[in-house]
């Protein structure tokens, strides 16, 4: 993932989805013509074919002209329901083999202008951000991070614990990095690099910092209230970044000699109150486990989106979530969050740590724009 306006600008949505797609299917060992859906989650757009995006992500990608294309947006949770999406078409028979991703390049987001349609007869024209848009609640039109103030003032949570979770993930995200658990997780893809058509290769996420520090990250500035809680160290990073899975009817996965690594065993989809929109993982996460019959002592694994810290903080506070099974290679504060890619690259990072370590269930979930809560339960198949 790149940094806001940092390597990745310079990179169309689609073409960079394109790339990781095709090394997706590269990586399976699976022949691009046995794929038959491509399932592609993004939530702003930023360029014209982005309107098209996965039938040109899925074409870029090398997929069959025959192969049906869906795109799906579920804010926050986009790429944790291109999974779904996926597997849901799998379970109804619609599909056997689909490529499920999604990618953000809010680098290359458009500024718009919204009354020119019928003309201006006088006066200024102004444009606006559609970034701006994709960061306000929908109802009451204050930021995101508004909805973390409230979520902190309402239930007590402390900056210096806000501060402390967003310094342990960029110390759990550069120790990911440097150990090399991350670069398990990418391509390398040649970006621009200075002039005359000078190009680089890109491996390496470059939001993380080394040098966060909770003594560091205590004398940031509040980001959104003159006396809040939030600040650009404990809320997460605006990035950009593709990723991608494949989703498959396990018979036809092992009909072309490819082995499963991990299953959709359920999801959860809730409603919250859009003011403290940081709430949804605690009701998503738990009608998920009531419905499995299943209590957190049974997972061996959670990744929470870290969209802010106070989000986490309350996820643990209410479930009882221990700190050494959640989020243990940095999240959305160190890596960022670009919506349509985070439920791929958390459900990549939980597979990961279970074939790892052997365990077998693993819960991914996060809060969503607008008020929602969302969760998955997956298994590990390498045990």
């Amino acid at each position: 993932m790149g940094d806001f306006g940092g390597s990745l600008k310079g990179v169309e949505t689609l073409d960079l989805a394109g790339r990781i797609g095709r090394a997706c299917i590269r990586r399976s060992g699976l022949k691009p013509e046995a794929f038959d859906h491509m399932v592609f989650a993004t939530t702003v757009p930023s360029g014209r074919d982005t309107l098209f995006a996965s039938r040109v992500v899925g074409a870029r990608a090398g997929l069959p002209e025959e192969a049906g294309a869906l795109d799906v947006v579920r804010a926050c949770g986009s790429g944790l329901q291109a999974i779904v999406s996926a597997g849901q078409q799998i379970r109804d028979g619609q599909s056997r083999i689909a490529l499920a991703g999604g990618a953000e390049n809010y680098s290359r987001v458009p500024h718009v202008v919204t009354d020119m349609r019928w003309g201006r007869k006088r006066g200024p024209v102004e444009m606006e951000d559609m970034l701006d848009w994709a960061y306000r609640c929908p109802f009451s039109q204050d930021y995101m991070g508004e909805t973390a103030e409230n979520l902190a003032e309402e239930f007590q949570y402390t900056r210096e614990d806000m501060d402390d979770w967003g310094a342990m993930s960029q110390e759990r995200a550069i120790a990911a990095i440097d150990s090399g658990f991350l670069a398990r997780q990418i391509e390398p893809v040649e970006v621009p690099a200075g002039r005359r058509g000078a190009v680089a290769d890109f491996s390496v996420d470059e939001y993380p910092r080394r040098d966060a520090t909770p003594e560091k990250l205590a004398t940031l500035r509040p980001a959104f209230r003159k006396n809040g809680k939030v600040t650009v160290g404990n809320a997460s990073g605006v990035t950009d970044g593709a990723g991608f899975l494949v989703v498959a009817n396990r018979q036809a996965l092992e009909s072309q000699g490819a082995a499963p690594e991990a299953r959709v065993i359920d999801y959860a989809v809730v409603g919250v109150p859009p003011r403290i929109m940081g709430h949804g993982p605690v009701p998503a996460i738990g009608k998920l486990l009531d419905r499995q019959k299943m209590t957190v002592d049974d997972i061996d694994y959670f990744e929470i989106n870290e969209a802010f810290a106070v989000v986490n903080l309350h996820a643990e506070r209410h479930l009882g979530i221990p700190r050494e099974k959640h989020n243990l290679y940095g999240g959305g504060i160190s890596l960022g969050h670009p919506p349509g890619l985070t439920g791929i690259r958390m459900t990549m990072t939980a597979m990961h740590h279970l074939a790892d370590t052997g365990g077998r269930y693993a819960v991914l979930s996060m809060c969503l724009g607008a008020g929602q809560g969302m969760a998955m339960l997956i298994e590990n198949l390498k045990r």
